[in-house]
Protein backbone atom coordinates (compact mmCIF):
# COMPACT_ATOMS: atom_id res chain seq x y z
CA UNK A 1 0.00 0.00 0.00
CA UNK A 2 2.87 2.72 0.69
CA UNK A 3 4.28 1.71 -2.19
CA UNK A 4 0.79 2.22 -4.61
CA UNK A 5 1.00 5.97 -2.80
CA UNK A 6 4.77 6.48 -3.55
CA UNK A 7 3.12 5.74 -7.20
CA UNK A 8 0.49 8.27 -6.81
CA UNK A 9 2.47 10.55 -5.67
CA UNK A 10 4.90 10.30 -8.52
CA UNK A 11 2.37 10.43 -10.93
CA UNK A 12 0.87 13.71 -9.50
CA UNK A 13 4.49 15.43 -9.27
CA UNK A 14 4.78 13.89 -12.66
CA UNK A 15 1.61 15.86 -14.14
CA UNK A 16 2.53 18.83 -12.26
CA UNK A 17 5.86 19.35 -13.80
CA UNK A 18 4.88 18.42 -17.19
CA UNK A 19 1.85 21.22 -16.97
CA UNK A 20 3.93 23.42 -15.66
CA UNK A 21 5.84 23.02 -18.55
CA UNK A 22 3.15 23.44 -20.86
CA UNK A 23 2.10 26.43 -19.24
CA UNK A 24 5.86 27.98 -19.93
CA UNK A 25 5.44 28.03 -23.58
CA UNK A 26 1.92 28.52 -23.54
CA UNK A 27 0.27 25.35 -23.72
CA UNK A 28 -2.78 23.81 -21.81
CA UNK A 29 -1.94 20.44 -21.69
CA UNK A 30 -5.26 18.22 -20.70
CA UNK A 31 -5.32 15.42 -18.52
CA UNK A 32 -5.15 12.96 -21.56
CA UNK A 33 -2.33 14.73 -22.86
CA UNK A 34 -0.95 14.35 -19.13
CA UNK A 35 -1.79 10.86 -19.11
CA UNK A 36 -0.45 9.98 -22.56
CA UNK A 37 3.02 11.01 -21.72
CA UNK A 38 3.13 9.86 -18.25
CA UNK A 39 2.04 6.46 -19.73
CA UNK A 40 4.75 6.78 -22.39
CA UNK A 41 7.74 7.03 -19.88
CA UNK A 42 6.05 5.39 -16.47
CA UNK A 43 8.08 2.25 -17.03
CA UNK A 44 11.50 3.91 -18.31
CA UNK A 45 11.59 6.09 -15.08
CA UNK A 46 9.74 4.44 -12.70
CA UNK A 47 10.52 0.58 -13.14
CA UNK A 48 9.74 -0.70 -10.02
CA UNK A 49 5.96 0.63 -10.99
CA UNK A 50 5.01 -2.55 -13.11
CA UNK A 51 4.43 -4.64 -10.40
CA UNK A 52 1.70 -2.22 -8.95
CA UNK A 53 -2.07 -0.62 -10.21
CA UNK A 54 -1.90 1.58 -12.99
CA UNK A 55 -4.74 3.02 -11.60
CA UNK A 56 -3.51 4.60 -8.72
CA UNK A 57 -1.10 6.34 -11.02
CA UNK A 58 -3.94 7.36 -13.17
CA UNK A 59 -6.66 8.60 -10.81
CA UNK A 60 -3.49 10.81 -8.93
CA UNK A 61 -3.42 11.97 -12.46
CA UNK A 62 -7.37 12.79 -12.87
CA UNK A 63 -6.77 14.06 -9.06
CA UNK A 64 -4.29 16.68 -10.47
CA UNK A 65 -6.76 17.60 -13.13
CA UNK A 66 -9.50 18.53 -10.35
CA UNK A 67 -7.25 20.45 -8.58
CA UNK A 68 -6.59 22.50 -11.61
CA UNK A 69 -10.03 23.18 -12.03
CA UNK A 70 -10.94 24.16 -8.67
CA UNK A 71 -8.25 26.39 -8.65
CA UNK A 72 -9.43 28.22 -12.33
CA UNK A 73 -13.33 28.33 -10.13
CA UNK A 74 -10.99 29.92 -7.56
CA UNK A 75 -11.78 27.19 -4.84
CA UNK A 76 -7.94 26.36 -3.84
CA UNK A 77 -4.76 27.62 -4.79
CA UNK A 78 -2.63 26.31 -7.48
CA UNK A 79 -1.51 22.80 -6.87
CA UNK A 80 2.03 22.20 -5.50
CA UNK A 81 4.21 19.04 -5.61
CA UNK A 82 3.52 16.13 -3.12
CA UNK A 83 6.31 15.41 -0.53
CA UNK A 84 6.76 12.24 1.19
CA UNK A 85 6.32 13.58 4.48
CA UNK A 86 3.10 14.69 3.31
CA UNK A 87 0.03 12.31 4.35
CA UNK A 88 0.10 9.45 1.94
CA UNK A 89 -3.39 8.17 0.27
CA UNK A 90 -4.03 6.84 -3.43
CA UNK A 91 -7.46 5.70 -4.83
CA UNK A 92 -7.55 1.92 -4.65
CA UNK A 93 -9.95 1.75 -8.47
CA UNK A 94 -13.38 2.30 -8.83
CA UNK A 95 -15.90 -0.29 -10.25
CA UNK A 96 -17.18 -3.56 -8.78
CA UNK A 97 -15.20 -5.73 -10.77
CA UNK A 98 -11.65 -4.83 -9.34
CA UNK A 99 -12.59 -4.08 -5.69
CA UNK A 100 -14.45 -6.41 -3.61
CA UNK A 101 -15.98 -7.17 -0.26
CA UNK A 102 -16.49 -9.77 2.35
CA UNK A 103 -17.76 -8.86 5.76
CA UNK A 104 -14.67 -7.57 7.30
CA UNK A 105 -12.24 -8.62 4.46
CA UNK A 106 -11.42 -5.91 1.27
CA UNK A 107 -9.83 -6.80 -1.73
CA UNK A 108 -7.37 -4.60 -3.54
CA UNK A 109 -5.56 -5.34 -6.86
CA UNK A 110 -2.30 -6.41 -6.83
CA UNK A 111 -2.34 -6.43 -2.96
CA UNK A 112 -5.17 -9.50 -2.13
CA UNK A 113 -7.97 -9.63 1.01
CA UNK A 114 -7.12 -7.30 3.64
CA UNK A 115 -8.69 -7.66 7.07
CA UNK A 116 -10.81 -4.52 8.50
CA UNK A 117 -11.74 -3.69 11.89
CA UNK A 118 -15.54 -3.37 10.51
CA UNK A 119 -17.68 -4.61 8.00
CA UNK A 120 -19.02 -2.24 5.66
CA UNK A 121 -22.44 -0.43 6.85
CA UNK A 122 -24.00 0.26 3.91
CA UNK A 123 -25.35 -1.83 0.80
CA UNK A 124 -24.76 -0.93 -2.71
CA UNK A 125 -22.11 -0.23 -5.77
CA UNK A 126 -18.95 0.34 -4.74
CA UNK A 127 -17.55 3.60 -6.47
CA UNK A 128 -14.65 4.76 -5.23
CA UNK A 129 -12.19 3.34 -2.25
CA UNK A 130 -9.57 5.05 -0.92
CA UNK A 131 -6.79 3.95 0.74
CA UNK A 132 -4.62 6.13 2.93
CA UNK A 133 -2.47 6.30 5.69
CA UNK A 134 -2.99 8.34 9.38
CA UNK A 135 -0.46 7.82 12.52
CA UNK A 136 0.59 4.78 11.19
CA UNK A 137 -2.88 3.42 10.56
CA UNK A 138 -4.58 2.17 7.37
CA UNK A 139 -7.43 3.37 6.38
CA UNK A 140 -10.14 2.86 3.36
CA UNK A 141 -12.91 5.35 2.40
CA UNK A 142 -15.07 3.56 0.77
CA UNK A 143 -17.36 5.54 -1.95
CA UNK A 144 -20.87 3.57 -1.92
CA UNK A 145 -23.49 4.12 -4.19
CA UNK A 146 -26.79 3.49 -1.93
CA UNK A 147 -30.44 3.42 -3.57
CA UNK A 148 -32.53 5.23 -1.60
CA UNK A 149 -35.44 4.51 -2.70
CA UNK A 150 -37.00 0.94 -2.79
CA UNK A 151 -40.54 0.18 -3.66
CA UNK A 152 -42.02 3.61 -3.72
CA UNK A 153 -40.63 4.31 0.03
CA UNK A 154 -37.88 6.13 1.04
CA UNK A 155 -35.16 4.02 2.81
CA UNK A 156 -35.16 3.84 6.60
CA UNK A 157 -31.41 4.47 6.68
CA UNK A 158 -32.20 9.05 5.40
CA UNK A 159 -35.54 8.96 6.83
CA UNK A 160 -35.73 11.77 9.24
CA UNK A 161 -38.97 12.80 10.60
CA UNK A 162 -39.07 16.88 10.69
CA UNK A 163 -39.81 18.20 13.81
CA UNK A 164 -39.33 22.12 14.91
CA UNK A 165 -37.42 24.64 13.10
CA UNK A 166 -34.20 24.84 15.32
CA UNK A 167 -31.65 28.08 15.52
CA UNK A 168 -27.85 27.06 16.16
CA UNK A 169 -25.15 29.53 17.54
CA UNK A 170 -21.58 27.95 18.00
CA UNK A 171 -19.31 29.64 20.26
CA UNK A 172 -15.73 28.48 21.81
CA UNK A 173 -17.28 27.95 25.69
CA UNK A 174 -20.38 25.88 24.09
CA UNK A 175 -19.33 24.14 20.61
CA UNK A 176 -23.35 24.72 20.00
CA UNK A 177 -26.21 26.03 21.40
CA UNK A 178 -29.97 25.29 20.14
CA UNK A 179 -32.80 27.36 20.35
CA UNK A 180 -34.62 24.41 22.46
CA UNK A 181 -32.27 24.41 24.92
CA UNK A 182 -30.31 21.57 24.20
CA UNK A 183 -26.12 22.15 24.46
CA UNK A 184 -23.56 20.45 22.95
CA UNK A 185 -20.36 20.76 25.26
CA UNK A 186 -17.04 21.79 23.28
CA UNK A 187 -14.71 19.19 24.32
CA UNK A 188 -11.33 22.03 23.91
CA UNK A 189 -8.77 19.21 23.08
CA UNK A 190 -5.96 21.29 22.35
CA UNK A 191 -6.07 22.55 25.55
CA UNK A 192 -6.26 19.42 26.93
CA UNK A 193 -3.23 18.52 25.50
CA UNK A 194 -1.56 21.61 25.37
CA UNK A 195 0.97 20.26 28.14
CA UNK A 196 2.22 16.92 26.36
CA UNK A 197 1.97 18.65 22.70
CA UNK A 198 5.19 21.16 24.21
CA UNK A 199 6.82 18.60 25.73
CA UNK A 200 6.99 16.45 22.33
CA UNK A 201 7.67 19.19 20.63
CA UNK A 202 10.28 20.40 22.64
CA UNK A 203 11.74 16.84 22.71
CA UNK A 204 11.99 16.58 19.02
CA UNK A 205 13.30 20.12 18.87
CA UNK A 206 16.55 18.33 20.75
CA UNK A 207 17.36 15.40 18.57
CA UNK A 208 19.52 15.86 15.52
CA UNK A 209 16.90 16.25 12.70
CA UNK A 210 15.93 13.06 10.51
CA UNK A 211 18.02 10.47 12.61
CA UNK A 212 16.03 7.81 14.41
CA UNK A 213 15.42 9.32 17.42
CA UNK A 214 14.17 12.18 15.88
CA UNK A 215 12.08 10.14 13.46
CA UNK A 216 10.39 8.49 16.90
CA UNK A 217 9.97 11.77 18.60
CA UNK A 218 7.76 12.55 15.54
CA UNK A 219 5.81 9.91 15.21
CA UNK A 220 5.15 10.73 19.04
CA UNK A 221 3.83 14.03 18.35
CA UNK A 222 2.00 12.72 15.49
CA UNK A 223 -0.12 10.57 17.82
CA UNK A 224 -0.91 13.43 20.05
CA UNK A 225 -2.27 15.71 17.00
CA UNK A 226 -4.16 12.96 15.39
CA UNK A 227 -5.71 12.23 18.95
CA UNK A 228 -6.56 15.74 19.48
CA UNK A 229 -8.21 15.70 15.83
CA UNK A 230 -10.44 12.24 16.43
CA UNK A 231 -11.53 14.29 19.50
CA UNK A 232 -12.75 17.57 17.89
CA UNK A 233 -14.55 15.13 14.62
CA UNK A 234 -15.68 12.72 17.22
CA UNK A 235 -17.93 15.87 19.02
CA UNK A 236 -18.45 17.64 16.08
CA UNK A 237 -20.21 14.60 14.35
CA UNK A 238 -22.34 13.37 16.88
CA UNK A 239 -23.74 17.31 17.52
CA UNK A 240 -24.02 17.53 13.82
CA UNK A 241 -26.20 14.72 13.36
CA UNK A 242 -27.94 15.14 16.29
CA UNK A 243 -28.99 18.36 15.45
CA UNK A 244 -30.07 17.88 12.04
CA UNK A 245 -32.06 14.50 13.17
CA UNK A 246 -34.56 17.32 15.23
CA UNK A 247 -34.84 19.88 12.74
CA UNK A 248 -37.25 20.48 9.97
CA UNK A 249 -35.15 23.84 9.04
CA UNK A 250 -31.53 24.99 10.74
CA UNK A 251 -30.59 28.78 11.35
CA UNK A 252 -27.18 29.70 11.53
CA UNK A 253 -24.70 32.99 12.08
CA UNK A 254 -22.72 33.80 8.75
CA UNK A 255 -19.17 33.38 10.20
CA UNK A 256 -15.84 34.71 8.68
CA UNK A 257 -13.27 32.68 10.17
CA UNK A 258 -10.29 34.56 9.35
CA UNK A 259 -11.53 37.40 10.39
CA UNK A 260 -11.93 36.60 13.80
CA UNK A 261 -8.57 34.51 14.05
CA UNK A 262 -7.39 38.08 13.35
CA UNK A 263 -7.98 38.72 17.42
CA UNK A 264 -4.89 37.36 18.81
CA UNK A 265 -7.04 36.82 22.33
CA UNK A 266 -9.13 34.12 21.01
CA UNK A 267 -7.16 32.67 18.10
CA UNK A 268 -5.84 29.52 19.41
CA UNK A 269 -9.44 28.92 21.53
CA UNK A 270 -11.15 29.22 17.85
CA UNK A 271 -8.88 27.26 16.62
CA UNK A 272 -9.63 24.67 19.20
CA UNK A 273 -13.04 24.93 18.41
CA UNK A 274 -12.99 24.53 14.57
CA UNK A 275 -15.82 25.93 14.14
CA UNK A 276 -15.90 26.34 10.62
CA UNK A 277 -15.06 22.73 10.44
CA UNK A 278 -18.56 22.59 12.51
CA UNK A 279 -20.71 24.65 10.35
CA UNK A 280 -19.74 22.80 7.26
CA UNK A 281 -20.84 19.59 8.54
CA UNK A 282 -24.05 20.81 9.73
CA UNK A 283 -24.63 22.21 5.91
CA UNK A 284 -23.36 18.95 4.19
CA UNK A 285 -25.40 16.51 6.35
CA UNK A 286 -28.46 18.97 6.18
CA UNK A 287 -28.11 18.98 2.75
CA UNK A 288 -28.11 15.00 2.12
CA UNK A 289 -31.21 14.97 4.64
CA UNK A 290 -32.70 17.26 2.84
CA UNK A 291 -33.17 19.92 5.86
CA UNK A 292 -33.30 23.26 4.73
CA UNK A 293 -30.58 25.98 6.07
CA UNK A 294 -31.11 29.32 6.41
CA UNK A 295 -28.16 31.71 7.09
CA UNK A 296 -28.21 34.99 8.95
CA UNK A 297 -26.67 38.04 7.15
CA UNK A 298 -23.22 38.39 8.19
CA UNK A 299 -23.71 41.62 10.50
CA UNK A 300 -26.94 40.60 11.87
CA UNK A 301 -26.23 40.55 15.67
CA UNK A 302 -27.64 37.79 17.19
CA UNK A 303 -26.18 37.94 20.85
CA UNK A 304 -26.89 41.64 21.23
CA UNK A 305 -30.23 41.65 20.12
CA UNK A 306 -33.36 40.47 22.75
CA UNK A 307 -35.38 37.48 21.40
CA UNK A 308 -38.31 38.83 23.02
CA UNK A 309 -38.92 42.55 22.16
CA UNK A 310 -36.16 43.05 19.84
CA UNK A 311 -34.16 45.48 21.59
CA UNK A 312 -30.71 45.86 20.71
CA UNK A 313 -27.76 46.31 23.33
CA UNK A 314 -24.95 48.09 22.15
CA UNK A 315 -22.49 47.53 24.74
CA UNK A 316 -22.55 43.84 25.25
CA UNK A 317 -18.77 42.16 25.64
CA UNK A 318 -17.93 38.77 25.71
CA UNK A 319 -17.73 38.51 28.86
CA UNK A 320 -21.57 39.33 29.42
CA UNK A 321 -23.02 35.86 29.67
CA UNK A 322 -26.19 36.47 30.93
CA UNK A 323 -28.28 38.24 28.59
CA UNK A 324 -30.54 41.29 30.62
CA UNK A 325 -32.50 43.35 28.61
CA UNK A 326 -33.67 46.68 30.12
CA UNK A 327 -36.80 47.16 28.26
CA UNK A 328 -38.61 43.88 29.07
CA UNK A 329 -36.48 42.77 31.70
CA UNK A 330 -35.45 39.29 29.94
CA UNK A 331 -32.84 37.03 32.08
CA UNK A 332 -31.27 34.81 29.85
CA UNK A 333 -28.40 33.03 28.75
CA UNK A 334 -26.49 35.11 25.98
CA UNK A 335 -25.98 31.97 23.96
CA UNK A 336 -29.72 30.62 24.11
CA UNK A 337 -30.93 34.21 23.18
CA UNK A 338 -28.51 34.39 20.11
CA UNK A 339 -29.75 30.49 19.15
CA UNK A 340 -33.75 31.95 19.28
CA UNK A 341 -32.63 35.08 17.33
CA UNK A 342 -30.92 32.28 14.90
CA UNK A 343 -34.02 30.01 14.58
CA UNK A 344 -35.63 30.23 11.11
CA UNK A 345 -39.54 31.27 11.61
Amino acid sequence: MSKHCGFARVAYNFALSSFNAGRAVGEWRSCYDLKKEFNAVKYDKFSWCKELSQNAGKNAIHNFDDAVDRWQKGQNRYPVHKKRSDKISYQADNGPDTIDIDDKRIYLPKIGWIRMCEALRWQGQIRRVVVSKRNGTWFASILVNVDIVAEGKQSSLFHITPKQPIGVDVGIKTLATCSDGVVYENPRPLQRFLKKLRRANRSQSRKVRYSKNWQKAKKRLQAIHYRIACIREDAHHKATTDIVRRASSIGIETLKITNLLKNKKIAKALSDSALGGFLSKLEYKADRHKVKIVKAGSFFASSKTCSRCGHKIQDLTLSDRTYHCSECDLRIDRDLNAAINLCPS
